[in-house]
């Protein structure tokens, strides 16, 4: 039986305060720099908005929660600076809020977090109270809120795990994986997880590995094209990734390259389990509804992006690069929550559990 109670982080990147931060003395957004990790533990310090834009933009910051809540603590910062009247303040924040919401438009944590942010700024401002230190902390009870979350995820993720799995998943399904495999080891389970390296970022041979690695789990390194293969040759069996987007009726959105392991997954038999988190998004219907993220091609040119060290594309060519795909609910096994296991198709129901 897996222990519901289960508190104890078990790697770095399962606790996001690990990994970004407000410092109140400088007033700046701390943030840990995902693109060197874990080769450099490398914090950036951002002193305004814009830089916090940027470091989402640019991949400083990846993984849905955690770059809405960078943009979080990024508004809260530019709630403490705004000045001028009333109606001018909540203006500024108005506009530093769409700034902040086009930074990434696939993930819906950042849809949720940063209008709330807004509200809770704005109810403050117009009650003269102090709205820096309301949207901060409501912004810093949304990142414990998400560690909770994670964590419950989690745990009831493991109850799918049986010992001597070998588990594939794509690209770096955060704090909610590493739960899962703390959870199913704390309960006597031995898996091996078995990680894409995730090009043109290596998240999986980075991320997830590193994170497996803090753990004590067996990980192994595969490429983005082997995983029918080896689902073929019976050395996979499962499939379990998060999302970055959940809709009403069951689709989902992750990374790109997770419809084609999914699709893999079904054609062999294998079950495939979406880490969902809390749940769907009540304002996305269905997949025809959520926009995709193109990002510039260039980034697929250089292993770890246009700023990685190494090229591995010949010049004078073109590229494409959509950062996403869409997984439709027939493929899905079951979506994984903090309020329990959906079947794809029955996940609206998590609002009334």
């Amino acid at each position: 039986m897996v222990d519901l109670t289960l508190n104890t982080p078990p790697a770095m990147l399962a606790d996001r305060f690990n990994t970004l931060r407000y410092d109140e003395d400088d007033h700046a957004v701390i943030v840990l720099d995902r693109r060197k990790y874990p080769f450099q533990t490398e914090f950036v310090t951002l002193h305004t908005v814009e830089a916090v834009a940027q470091a989402i933009e640019d991949m400083t910051v990846q993984g849905g929660p955690p770059l809405a809540y960078v943009a979080g603590l990024g508004f809260a910062m530019a709630v403490r600076e705004a000045t001028g009247t009333t109606a001018q303040q909540i203006a500024h924040l108005e506009q530093t809020a769409q700034r902040l919401l086009a930074t990434r438009p696939t993930a819906d944590d950042l849809n949720h977090l940063i209008p709330a942010a807004l509200e809770t700024a704005t109810a403050a401002l117009n009650a003269d109270e102090d709205a820096f230190r309301q949207t901060l902390d409501y912004v810093n009870n949304e990142i414990q809120r998400g560690n909770d979350v994670s964590r419950l995820c989690g745990i009831h993720a493991a109850r799918l795990v049986a010992d001597g799995d070998r588990i594939l998943t794509h690209c770096i399904a955060g704090a909610a994986l590493c739960w899962m495999l703390w959870a199913a080891k704390h309960d006597g389970k031995q898996v091996t997880l078995i990680g894409c390296e995730t090009r043109p970022y290596f998240q999986g041979a980075r991320l997830t590995a590193a994170c497996a690695k803090e753990m004590d789990i067996d990980f192994k390194l595969i490429t983005d094209a082997m995983p029918a293969h080896l689902m073929s040759t019976g050395r996979i069996d499962k499939f379990i990734c998060a999302a970055d987007r959940i809709t009403m009726d069951g689709h989902i959105t992750n990374k790109i390259g997770t419809l084609q392991h999914a699709i893999a997954a079904h054609h062999f038999g294998k079950p495939f389990y979406v880490l969902g988190y809390d749940g769907p998004d009540p304002n996305t219907a269905t997949g025809a509804d959520i926009p995709i993220e193109e990002r510039n091609p260039d980034e697929i040119f250089y292993a770890r992006g246009e700023d990685g060290v190494v090229r591995t594309a010949i010049h004078a060519i073109s590229g494409y690069y959509p950062a996403f795909d869409i997984t439709p609910p027939h493929l899905i096994s079951a979506i994984v929550t903090n309020r329990g296991i959906f079947a794809p198709n029955a996940i609206g129901d998590y609002f009334t559990r």
